[in-house]
């Protein structure tokens, strides 16, 4: 009888949440998750409060389009004419490899890179 052949354990890999800088209040971190009107409902209201005279916007891989879509939708509905300056990146991500089923094996790391882009969106300096 032919022998079968199992594939080989792979361990099982959790992502760990991006490194993120010391927050602000103007700070927006867009993911996929969070609906967008929700999201640039609360970029207008920061703007229209007139207590932030811009806002950071950040986008980690998937969420990038998302948020040059909110950048865009803030600049053509904005109170006021507001300017756009994106400035992108490279972030390193680690996932923890957990093994399955064996003991034999010991967890480990993998490191992965990934896309950022960050927005900032202010008003023009009036003179």
């Amino acid at each position: 009888m032919a022998e079968q052949l199992l594939p080989p354990e792979r361990p099982r890999h959790r992502r760990r949440p991006a490194p993120r800088p010391p927050r602000t209040p103007n700070d927006i971190y867009v993911n996929t998750k969070t609906d967008f009107q929700a999201q640039l409902c609360r970029c207008r209201r920061l703007l229209e409060d007139g207590n932030q005279k811009e806002l950071r916007v950040h986008g980690l891989g998937l969420a990038i389009g998302r948020a040059i879509n909110l950048a865009l939708q803030l600049q053509a509905s904005g109170p006021g004419p507001l300017l756009i300056s994106a400035n992108t990146s490279t972030v390193e991500l680690t996932d923890d490899l957990e093994p399955e089923g064996g003991e034999d094996m010991e967890p480990g790391a993998r490191n992965r890179n990934n896309s950022a882009i960050h927005i900032r969106v202010y008003r023009p300096q009036t003179e």
